[in-house]
C-alpha cells in the first residue's frame, strides 16, 4: 500500500498523541510543521503542528477527551459530547477542529472525523476535505487494521492520479503531475483568494517532490494508461477519447455527478455514463473536470470555515 512509506516513528508525534484518548483508527500529522514548505511557511520550528484523528465513535471519543482536555473546546463543550459529535458529523466537511492548543511545548491544531465519514469522503469525494489532505504527503502516526479504511486510503490516491491525468496534456513532468494532485482540494476554495497564499500549491510541492514520489510511485508504475520514465521524471498518458472515457468512469461518484450536472442541459436528464462519454470527446475535458472539482470544494470549504467560528470560538477562529 502506497501510504506505508510515510509511516512516522517520530517520538515527538507519539508523545503528543499520548495526551488524547487512544481509540483512533487513524492519526496523521500534516502541513508546514511536518513537511518543509517554500515561501512564508518555510520556518518549521515555529509552525503550528496540524493533526487529524479518525475515530469510530465520536460521542465516546469526545466524552473521554472532554475529561482529559476540557480547555481545548469552545463554548460548545457545555452542551456535551453528543452535541459536539452532531456538529462534527452534520455540518461543514464532517470534521471538528480544536485549534491553537499548546501540547508538549508545541502549538497544535487537531481535527476529529468519524471513520465512516472519512471512508465515504475517500471513496466518493463528498467534500474532498480530509481526503484532499491525504492526497499530499502526511505523517501517519497510527493506523489500525481496518481493511475498509486502508482500501479507501489507497483508492483516494488512485483517484487523485486519474483526476490529474484528465487535466494534463499528453506528456508532462512529475512536478506537473504533483502540482495538479496537490491542487485538487484547493479547486474553487475561496481561501485561495481570501487569506491563503496563492502560491500555496507550488510551495507545498517544490520542496517535497521525493515525498510525492514515495506516495504515488507504485501507483504510476502499475497504471496501464501511463508510461512512467522514472529516471527522466517524465510521463505520457493516453489522451484518446477512449482513454479519457476509461478515466472518467473510474472517478469518484460525487465528481462524476457534478460533471453530469454541469454538462446535462435542462430537460435532457441523461445518465452519468452518457454525459461522461460526451465529455471524453470534448477538447475541454480537463476544464470540465476542474469545474466539477470546484463544485465540490467551494461549498465544502465555505461551510467548514463558517463552522470553525462555533467549534474554535470567534477569537481563535480569526487567529488560525
Amino acid at each position: 500500500m502506497a501510504l506505508q512509506a510515510l509511516h512516522s516513528s517520530g517520538v515527538a508525534f507519539r508523545k503528543i498523541l499520548s495526551h488524547f484518548p487512544e481509540e483512533l483508527s487513524l492519526a496523521f500529522a500534516y502541513g508546514s510543521g511536518v513537511y518543509r514548505q517554500a515561501g512564508p511557511c518555510s520556518n518549521q520550528k515555529n509552525a503550528m503542528l496540524d493533526f487529524v484523528f479518525t475515530v469510530d465513535d465520536p460521542v465516546v471519543w469526545h466524552s473521554k477527551n472532554l475529561k482529559k482536555n476540557w480547555n481545548h473546546y469552545s463554548f460548545l463543550k457545555v452542551l456535551g459530547p453528543k452535541m459536539i459529535s452532531n456538529v462534527q458529523n452534520n455540518y461543514g466537511a464532517g470534521v471538528y477542529y480544536n485549534p491553537l492548543i499548546t501540547c508538549d511545548g508545541r502549538l497544535i491544531k487537531y481535527g476529529v472525523i468519524s471513520t465512516s465519514i472519512l471512508i465515504e469522503d475517500l471513496l466518493n469525494w463528498n467534500n474532498l476535505y480530509i481526503a484532499g489532505r491525504l492526497q499530499k504527503p502526511v505523517k501517519i502516526i497510527a493506523l489500525n487494521e481496518n481493511v475498509a479504511l486502508r482500501s479507501a486510503l489507497d483508492k483516494n490516491l488512485k483517484s487523485a492520479v486519474t483526476a490529474a491525468f484528465l487535466m494534463l496534456p499528453e506528456s508532462f513532468s512529475e512536478e506537473d503531475l504533483f502540482l495538479e494532485i496537490a491542487g485538487l482540494s484547493y479547486s474553487g476554495d475561496f481561501r485561495m483568494v481570501v487569506g491563503e497564499d496563492k502560491a500555496k500549491v507550488l510551495n507545498i510541492v517544490k520542496p517535497n517532490i521525493a515525498h510525492f514520489r514515495e506516495l504515488y510511485g507504485s501507483i504510476l508504475q502499475e497504471n496501464p494508461q501511463v508510461v512512467y520514465k522514472i529516471q527522466q521524471g517524465s510521463l505520457e498518458i493516453d489522451k484518446s477519447p477512449e482513454g479519457q472515457f476509461t478515466q472518467l468512469m473510474t472517478l469518484p461518484k460525487t465528481l462524476q455527478q457534478q460533471i453530469n450536472h454541469i454538462m446535462d442541459p435542462p430537460g435532457k436528464n441523461r445518465d452519468v455514463e452518457e454525459t461522461l462519454l460526451q465529455v471524453a470527446h470534448d477538447p475541454d475535458c480537463g476544464e470540465v473536470v476542474r469545474l466539477g472539482l470546484s463544485a465540490i470544494v467551494r461549498p465544502s470549504s465555505m461551510r467548514q470555515s463558517t463552522k470553525g467560528i462555533f467549534t474554535a470560538g470567534i477569537v481563535k477562529r480569526w487567529t488560525f
